[in-house]
């Protein structure tokens, strides 16, 4: 079958899903503990909100298959890609900025740059859209995959070589965490709960594998337009994420699977999920004719880096107004209504799907008056 440039439902839907339960897993409700599913693994392990953040990255290779071929000349693809990533890590370097004031002593202080986080999930996915691109349009896709294998195989031998000894996988003794202090200093890394040990899970070195993530993304989208929208494509999509979860599993016994440590274990299990999840989306969608429900995450879909930031903003909004002193209108909230109504873990999860409805509705607006973002 000729390659065509034909626009797949399933592939925005799947873009529209990622961002739905990224905002239901980053507003997980308080006064409880969250429910476990909307939790990510301690350390090592895996739960289902760990696959969200890869799966985006699957969907950002993804519309790089669609992308590729509109540039004329390589000094409008570099530019155009150039432009994209410095825009989407500034937005998010911003967005650990805001709201550039704290409360300390009862007054208001400036947040100086100098303990302002660096990386984070918008600059994890700026330099991989970045490399991930260069990758794709400079390479072929035989050379590509090879360029995988080495990122992963080589990120395993530099936590194995360059980490503490013995404690090779552990938060501070791995090498992404002590090349992170030495390049930006531990005022400029993640601080879980504004505690004083300096980890982030989207350091610098981690990002290698998570390039793959996009890597493969970008694989699926292109298999896709080559081959069609017919039951050898859906059967060769799970043949190949059956394969990756098997090779994840094995590899697992020897560089366990962490999303925090985004290990080559864990970027294969999160691919051969992510093709399982397409390929079912692709028969349902493409083939089975299914339309319900689809227009929801379309929606998301269409202004899904606008959405993304406001769903953050918003939280962070409610997390700084005061209702009265020492209470913040979102724990106020989950306290007064949510935790009253549905308490325990459940009531979590209520709030979560909430939130991420008062987002929708936002997309959904922007989409009734045909208001599309774009970088």
């Amino acid at each position: 079958m000729a390659a065509t440039t034909e626009r797949f439902t399933a592939l925005d839907v799947f873009r529209g899903m990622t961002i739905c339960f990224m905002i239901i897993v980053n507003a997980p409700g308080s006064g409880a503990n969250v429910w476990s599913p909307l939790d990510h693994a301690p350390w090592i392990g895996f739960t289902p909100t760990d696959l969200v953040f890869p799966s985006f990255l699957f969907a950002v290779g993804n519309a790089l298959s669609f992308s590729k071929k509109k540039f004329e000349t390589d000094a409008a693809f570099i530019g155009k890609i150039f432009k994209r990533t410095v825009i989407i890590f500034l937005l998010g370097h911003l967005m650990y900025w805001f709201p550039f004031f704290h409360r300390e002593a009862g007054s208001w202080v400036f947040n100086p740059l100098s303990h302002t986080r660096i990386m984070g999930v918008l600059q994890r996915i700026a330099l991989c859209y970045f490399f991930g691109a260069l990758i794709v349009h400079y390479c072929s896709q035989k050379t590509a995959v090879i360029i995988s294998v080495l990122l992963l195989i080589g990120y395993w031998a530099f936590l194995i070589f360059c980490g503490e000894p013995g404690k090779e996988y552990t938060m501070l003794g791995n090498a992404g965490t002590r090349l992170d202090i030495v390049l930006m200093g531990n005022n400029h890394l993640y601080h879980d709960k504004g505690g004083p040990i300096a980890f982030d899970p989207e350091g610098l070195l981690s990002t290698m594998t998570a390039i793959v993530n996009v890597i493969g993304g970008y694989l699926a989208g292109a298999f896709i337009q080559r081959k069609g929208k017919n039951y050898e494509s859906i059967a060769r999509l799970f043949m190949c994420g059956v394969l990756l979860i098997a090779a994840s599993l094995f590899w697992a016994q020897f560089f366990p699977i962490a999303k925090k440590l985004w290990t080559s274990s864990f970027t294969l299990l999160t691919i051969g999920i992510d093709l399982l999840l397409l390929g079912f989306m692709v028969f349902a969608i493409e083939i089975k004719k299914v339309k319900s429900s689809t227009n929801f995450f379309l929606i998301f879909g269409r202004n899904s880096l606008a959405i993304y930031l406001l769903s953050e903003l918003l939280l962070t909004v409610f997390q700084t107004i005061w209702v009265k002193p020492q209470l913040s209108f979102y724990d106020w909230i989950n306290q007064a209504f949510y935790q009253k109504i549905f308490p325990g873990a459940f009531g979590t999860l209520v709030f979560a799907l909430c939130y991420m409805m008062l987002c929708w509705l936002v997309a959904y607006l922007l989409d009734k008056k045909k208001i599309y973002i774009k970088i």
